[in-house]
């Protein structure tokens, strides 16, 4: 098997032995979870552009990946922070995504699109008021579902800066809920993920907010499908699905601790909508199976590796994680590059990807370990790492 070398914390340099791919058995769908992975984009590095100012996709790259994942069983979250929503991705630029992906995709019968919908085209300082933050919103909901799309409700950065208190939560959810045309997932993003939603829901307190969001809910179940909970705590998870009304979904957002979250317990489970899935997804398509078949044991055995190389690439700052991301899939060989949109490349360090590279193969999530370890070692030779 190849052996790199990788520069360690202390400076000095650690032999790495590749081990073998985790053997996996095909898929059995449709899974006993519905599993939504949030997809990533692909830069076009051919782009005449000033990467901090423009945005490019590589679209056939970007949209051939989001055909793998459908391939293996998983929904398609898209348009949201994985695709660097916020974060390099405006508005413009996710119309455009989310009008190819869902036209890239009809062919596949059953496939499940979602696509993030909030109102990133309002910028919070300019925002007068709660009405300016219903039309941003209205806006987006009209263009997606005039293309058939289905909706998650992401949370807003110019309702964090403007709302004064619970009730103006209430009613901006309100009205949204009462015209949309088919229920919607919530989305409630904590601010590990994103610094400028610190207080939503009103509350700086999480079990505060939690009352507040399920006030929403309550007042409109029929108008909600489920709500994806980003926090990184499994109990205040936990928590709030024993309490989500008959019919409504929990959807775990916790990329710390999805495997027991999403295998649940005696009152219950989450279904998922994680952006770890898309770094994980063949791995984690088997593991879903053997669940679906009744074999926890199995569902674990596969999944339980995995979560330390979730929670290196989510540690803090968490809003980074999508550089991690996108550099597992240049390491599996779904793009010949690992340039990101906004020169997000730069947000990692070497010997972040140095351990990203140890955890990924401890879990055997390179399915061709020479072609991994060459393009490793095309990373490392840039970055002034000796040959082993």
């Amino acid at each position: 098997m190849p052996i790199l070398n990788l520069p360690d914390a202390d400076g000095t340099m650690r032999a790495h032995t590749m081990r073998d791919p985790v053997p996996l058995a095909p898929a059995v769908t449709p899974f006993n979870r519905i599993v939504y992975s949030a997809a990533h984009v692909v830069a076009d590095p051919y782009a005449d552009i000033d990467p901090w100012l423009g945005v490019t996709l590589d679209f056939d790259a970007t949209l051939a990946y989001r055909r793998h994942l459908l391939s293996l069983g998983f929904g398609i979250a898209e348009a949201m922070d994985t695709a660097q929503r916020g974060m390099g991705l405006g508005w413009p630029e996710a119309q455009t995504l989310i009008r190819a992906s869902l036209e890239a995709t009809r062919d596949i019968p059953g496939a499940l699109i979602a696509c993030g919908c909030g109102t990133d085209h309002l910028d919070p300082a300019s925002a007068r008021g709660l009405d300016d933050v219903i039309r941003a919103y209205e806006q987006q909901i009209e263009f997606i579902e005039n293309l058939g799309g289905s909706i998650i409700l992401m949370a807003s950065r110019a309702l964090a800066a403007c709302a004064e208190s619970p009730d103006d939560y209430l009613r901006v959810y309100s009205r949204l809920l009462e015209q949309v045309r088919q229920p919607v997932i919530l989305h409630w993003l904590g601010e590990m993920f994103d610094p400028a939603l610190a207080g939503y829901w009103g509350h700086a307190d999480h079990a505060a907010a939690m009352d507040t969001c399920l006030d929403v809910i309550a007042a409109a179940p029929d108008k909600v499908d489920g709500i994806k909970v980003s926090l990184l705590d499994k109990d205040k998870e936990i928590a709030m699905r024993r309490r989500l009304p008959p019919g409504v979904r929990m959807y775990t957002g916790d990329d710390f601790n999805y495997p027991e979250l999403i295998d649940g317990d005696e009152q219950g489970y989450s279904h998922a909508l994680l952006g770890i899935f898309d770094t994980i997804a063949p791995v984690a398509a088997t593991a879903l199976s053997a669940l679906t078949q009744g074999d926890r044991t199995g569902y674990h055995a596969l999944l339980e590796p995995t979560v330390p190389l979730s929670r290196h690439i989510f540690k803090a700052p968490t809003r980074f994680y999508k550089t991690g991301v996108v550099f597992m899939a240049y390491l599996n060989g779904h793009q010949d590059h690992f340039l990101m949109v906004g020169g997000q490349q730069s947000a990692r360090s070497l010997l972040h990807f140095s351990e990203l590279f140890r955890l990924a193969d401890a879990a055997g999530l390179f399915h061709d370990p020479d072609d991994a370890a060459a393009r490793m070692r095309r990373y490392l030779a840039v970055s002034g790492v000796p040959e082993a």
